[in-house]
């Protein structure tokens, strides 16, 4: 099963971003942004697609699902 809230910080470790510039970028709190970082809650749709917008990926890429996840 894919742990949504580890995909969330790898995508913002690899572009060397901090809690607080996504925070500081977007408008998501860090707050928000943590608890999600942490699987302790999901983010709702809006927030995935304000993130992946951000990030410049897919939601697909956002949350690690891939071609072989579908099967």
């Amino acid at each position: 099963m894919i742990n949504y809230g580890e995909e969330l910080k790898y995508q913002r470790i690899v572009r060397n971003k901090t809690l607080k510039q996504v925070e500081e970028d977007t408008g998501i709190s860090n707050a928000n942004l943590s608890r999600w970082e942490c699987g302790k809650v999901l983010p709702n749709i809006d927030f995935c697609v304000q993130l992946a917008d951000y990030y410049g990926i897919s939601l697909d890429e956002l949350i690690g699902r891939d071609i072989k996840d579908k099967k």
